[in-house]
């Protein structure tokens, strides 16, 4: 079977929309289809650029072990649609209150212009990685250049392998990794000076530690066979972890001014247990809340979400029906 896909001739910009769900990999997947399963009308809105688009094989996702993320999106579509998700290819330019007073909820607004009104939002546009500005790590992002040793540690293990620092969380990372070789070498001058005892740490387990500056990556296509550092040395490498800048994909709330979790990777959107962020008719899942949300953790978090709004469009709708027997009698 194939997604519904609305064009532009087709948008329905009158329709009130039980959930506009913003991003269409895995939280907002999941989100869709659970709403679509409760019987909600939702429309996924999304700019198809996933986070893990980089990478071909998704790790540790449980049933979907080294399956291409490509595949995972191309499925949940699948499945969100069959019961009755539809899908719009565009971007949110910004999501406000409604001033409709019959049409109580959100006013989302798309790049071209074009309004959609729906009752409630769920925001799952992830986020975007910048790395650090050094030749030869963008190219090869996902591939050998990689975050997440939970994700890619078991490919490279045993290997000889990097760790590029890029702040605090660096020092975290370094140690994580040495649980998947023991030719680790820790390239710290995005850390600053290391602290006396986190170097006691590292050469404890025989972590090497090059304060040089790493000024190129290189190898032949997506491989890597050194890096070279200012000093002039090639340290070889067959794969190179680096700690990525996290920016999450919410300018569209910016001005709504959510509340937000300042944390050791950035500035993110809060949620409660629910998912739901400081405005009542706004949930927030996966990356774009949560930026260590791996993609089982994205899924969960948008099947909950998902739930969430429901349950919070059920009880509007009863509170409705209560208060409108009452002015009968």
């Amino acid at each position: 079977m194939t997604t519904t896909q609305i064009t532009e001739e087709h948008l329905p910009e009158l329709q009130l929309w039980d959930a506009i769900v913003i991003g269409g990999s895995a939280a907002g997947l999941s989100a869709a289809l659970t709403l679509g399963r409760a019987r909600r009308s939702v429309l996924v809105i999304d700019q198809q650029r996933p986070r893990n688009r980089f990478a071909d094989h998704m790790h540790g996702v449980l049933g979907l072990e080294g399956v291409d993320p490509a595949e995972l999106v191309r499925r949940g579509r699948e499945e969100a649609a069959l019961y009755g998700a539809k899908f719009l290819f565009a971007e949110v330019t910004d999501v406000a209150d409604s001033t409709a007073e019959e049409q109580p909820g959100l006013r989302i607004t798309l790049e071209d212009g074009r309004t959609i009104l729906a009752r409630t939002v769920i925001a799952a546009s992830g986020l975007t990685d910048q790395l650090p500005a050094v030749p030869g790590l963008a190219e090869r992002w996902g591939k050998t250049v990689l975050h997440c040793p939970y994700c890619h540690g078991w490919e490279v293990r045993d290997r000889p392998l990097g760790v590029i620092a890029n702040g605090p969380m660096s020092s975290h990372v370094v140690q994580m990794i040495r649980q998947w070789s023991a030719n680790v070498t820790f390239f710290s001058a995005g850390a600053g000076e290391l602290p006396q005892d986190m170097l006691q740490r590292l050469q404890a387990r025989d972590v090497v530690v090059e304060p040089s500056p790493v000024i190129q990556v290189h190898g032949e296509g997506a491989s890597i066979t050194a890096v070279e550092l200012q000093d002039g040395r090639r340290i070889p490498l067959d794969a190179l972890f680096a700690v990525a800048t996290m920016t999450p994909h919410d300018s569209y709330l910016q001005h709504l001014r959510l509340e937000r979790n300042e944390t050791p990777m950035g500035s993110f959107l809060a949620v409660d247990q629910m998912f739901r962020t400081s405005h009542p008719r706004i949930w927030a899942a996966g990356n774009v809340a949560n930026p260590g949300a791996n993609v089982p953790l994205s899924i969960s978090s948008g099947n909950f979400a998902g739930a969430a709004v429901n349950a919070a469009l059920t009880e509007e709708e009863f509170d409705r029906a209560v208060a409108s027997s009452q002015q009968r009698t």
